[in-house]
């Protein structure tokens, strides 16, 4: 099954893709539209161990941090709603559309990240088949099994499978322990500092061979300037773990079924579709 992350898609297409793409006569943009599906449709033809397989793409809710945001206010605050931030969101509604159009499911829970969302499905269908998740999100690794990984797009396509054999030998943590991993160092991309000082070998040697980091304090590692600096800022490390740590139990309003999603068209058959060229 592959499950995709669909703004993270729709942000890298607008952003990332090799050349803009207009309407005819050139009075409408629609490079993200025409890179989401043209990426989506690579991935489903180079990437996947099966020709055809069950895709699900899934969109954050409008009210998807609500959550996250009552319990730490600087939650994606470093996020500009500058007009070319949003500019992905000019195309959102055509994604979506183009989705409808050729059979391919989508969701949206509104009080949900796509994340959350994601994790929980993930969960159901890797009970009984491989899953894999299409983003450059690093969060995802703590979902990792050996029955779920992460396609990548971004990079070489002889690495563009991330495995839990990866994290472990470049980070020196297991996916269990990511979130602790990134309470530690931080996370810029939603605006958690971490603790001053500790970056990623100094977080893997607090965490060796699978400590929890609930159990850091008893442990005796908490020692020295960085022991100390853990210790002060203990409070916020476990709430930015919490944060980190995504739900695998929500009420999503659509399930895996194991049936196999209809072929997508070339990205340009969409546009025409939709009638935008």
């Amino acid at each position: 099954m592959l499950l995709v992350d669909g703004f993270n898609v729709l942000w890298a297409g607008t952003f990332g893709f090799p050349a803009p793409i207009f309407s005819r006569d050139k009075s409408r943009e629609l490079t993200g539209l025409f890179a989401f599906f043209a990426l989506l449709r690579a991935t489903i033809r180079d990437d996947l161990d099966v020709t055809t397989p069950e895709v699900l793409v899934v969109f954050d809710g409008e009210h998807g941090t609500a959550d996250r945001v009552a319990a730490d206010g600087e939650y994606k605050a470093n996020r500009e709603a500058t007009p070319e931030a949003l500019k992905p969101l000019q195309f959102l509604a055509p994604v979506k559309e183009g989705l409808n159009l050729h059979g391919i499911r989508w969701v949206e829970v509104d009080d949900a990240e796509a994340d959350d969302v994601i994790a929980t499905l993930a969960a159901r269908a890797a009970a009984t088949r491989p899953v894999r998740i299409m983003s450059r999100d690093a969060d995802y690794y703590q979902l990792l099994t050996d029955q779920v990984c992460i396609i990548n797009r971004s990079r070489k396509s002889s690495r563009r499978l991330i495995t839990p054999a990866e994290v472990v030998e470049r980070y020196g943590v297991t996916p269990e322990q990511w979130p602790a991993f990134r309470a530690l160092t931080g996370d810029s991309a939603d605006n958690i500092p971490g603790v001053r000082g500790v970056g990623p070998k100094v977080a893997a040697g607090l965490l060796r061979d699978g400590m929890p980091l609930d159990q850091l304090p008893d442990s005796g590692r908490l020692v020295g300037a960085k022991g100390a600096a853990v210790t002060a800022a203990w409070d916020d490390v476990l709430r930015w773990e919490g944060m980190i740590t995504m739900h695998r139990d929500l009420t999503v309003p659509i399930a895996p079924t194991g049936e196999v999603s209809p072929t997508l068209p070339k990205p340009a058959d969409v546009v025409e579709k939709l009638g935008l060229w």
